[in-house]
């Protein structure tokens, strides 16, 4: 029998680990709670209207059509054996492996206050950009029906938590659809007065780029309206506000649209993980892997992407970015090549190419090694590097379309209201929230 390879998890790692073996005398079976694969750079954009779920995934059974040695489970993984080699699905199933690489990803972290959920709900999913944007543009539809100023405005205020770079990309791409798409669309109020509100606990945005670069992102997001509080710890989420800590002043704000960006923690998989195998996790629940990628005495187990914590580089843990999964996925494929053939591999290596933020139109931030770019040109590289990274090329003739249509019409043609838009405007308290100062 042929070795068989389970990979859990058709993220960017996943899927790079499953294409790194395709030549290789392996059996691949892939596995995922979903039947596709997620481009999750460009979620903001469906969740602000300018693109569709379906421009920005790939069924991944339509992926490995051609790749004769691999097949796909829509499944849930929800135990892992490593003395047996098995692993059991959500429907009690069990799988057996000889090599197994988990890449579930991460989801976002509330630091405790997981009440926050329901209130602020963060960008992993496409379920969460639908979400996200059925609040915003509710929330649009909502001022428009109110009579009241105090509570119009709290309509109008929308607030996101989080300056890394999908706070940053989020806030940029919501100011562009409040102030400048939906303009001299509602009689009731103007647009161009909703508020966008970016709230950062660092003392300075992107904290992982340059500083020159990350005083580029804030002065342009300032450009297109949006308010940036750095400094801000926020302490408390309601249905109705949000309050938040600047140096000794407690601030309440007024908002029923607050949109999470803020931490991110390993997936549950990863507690799974480490209590079967006794691996040493960090505080944000990733598993501390060895140079190799590998679970500690676990040399046919391994992490990568978002639930990997790998320092062995640097000191530092490398980021959850796509290119540091991608890497790490075509590392292992790798490993596992050369394990077949008895040749010894060399740790892994992460090569860095360098961050993108795009801010708005015509605007972003770009390091590349030891070079830095903004502006026009940053913007253009940002759309190239996406467009290249997006997969299948109907996915990227499809952006590619919708980029240049928007771009031109300055129109965001998915804003739709999927779901009960009326279910927000309930009544939460007789008397609106002022914004104070404690």
């Amino acid at each position: 029998m042929r070795p068989h390879v389970v990979i859990i998890g058709g993220g960017f790692g996943g899927l790079q680990a499953a294409r790194g073996l395709r030549r290789s005398p392996v059996d691949i079976t892939l596995i995922d709670k979903r039947n596709f694969h997620l481009f999750q750079p460009l979620l903001y954009q469906v969740a602000t209207g300018g693109l569709g779920p379906a421009e920005i995934a790939a069924p991944l059974r339509s992926l490995f059509r051609k790749q004769r040695n691999a097949r796909v489970l829509c499944a849930e993984v929800v135990d892992i054996d490593p003395q047996a080699c098995t692993l059991t699905l959500h429907d009690g199933h069990t799988l057996r492996w000889d090599s197994l690489i988990v890449a579930a990803g991460a989801a976002y972290h509330y630091f405790g206050n997981d009440e926050w959920v329901q209130y602020a709900p963060g960008l992993k999913t496409i379920e969460d950009a639908q979400e996200i944007r059925r609040r915003v543009l509710s929330a649009l539809e909502a001022a428009e029906l109110e009579t009241d100023p105090e509570r119009q405005r709290a309509w109008l205020n929308f607030v996101i938590v989080g300056g890394g770079p999908t706070g940053v990309e989020l806030a940029g791409a919501l100011a562009e659809l409040a102030h400048v798409t939906v303009r001299g669309e509602y009689r009731a109020f103007d647009p161009r007065t909703a508020r966008i509100i970016l709230l950062e606990g660092a003392p300075r945005l992107l904290t992982a780029y340059p500083e020159p670069l990350s005083e580029n992102a804030r002065q342009s997001l300032q450009k297109l309206g949006v308010e940036v509080i750095t400094g801000a710890l926020v302490q408390q989420v309601a249905p109705d506000h949000v309050v938040y800590k600047r140096s000794e002043e407690v601030f309440i704000l007024p908002t029923r649209t607050v949109l999470w960006a803020a931490g991110v923690r390993a997936a549950s998989l990863a507690q799974t993980l480490a209590e079967r195998t006794g691996a040493p996790t960090d505080r944000m629940g990733r598993i501390i892997v060895q140079p190799d990628l590998s679970v500690p005495n676990q040399e046919r187990i391994f992490v990568i992407g978002d639930m990997a914590h790998y320092a062995h580089q640097t000191g530092a843990p490398l980021p959850g970015v796509a290119p540091v999964a991608m890497q790490q996925g075509q590392y292992v494929a790798r490993r596992i090549r050369d394990a077949l053939q008895g040749k010894p591999t060399p740790p892994f290596r992460y090569w860095d190419k360098g961050d993108m933020a795009v801010i708005g139109r015509k605007a972003a931030v770009a390091r590349i090694g030891r070079l830095r770019f903004t502006g026009w040109f940053a913007w253009l590289m940002w759309l190239f590097v996406h467009l290249m990274f997006l997969v299948g090329f109907e996915n990227r003739l499809l952006v590619f379309i919708q980029w240049a249509w928007n771009y031109f019409t300055r129109n965001r043609r998915a804003r739709l209201i999927l779901g009960d838009s009326r279910s927000m405007s309930a009544v939460i308290d007789s008397t609106p929230v002022k914004e104070t100062v404690v």
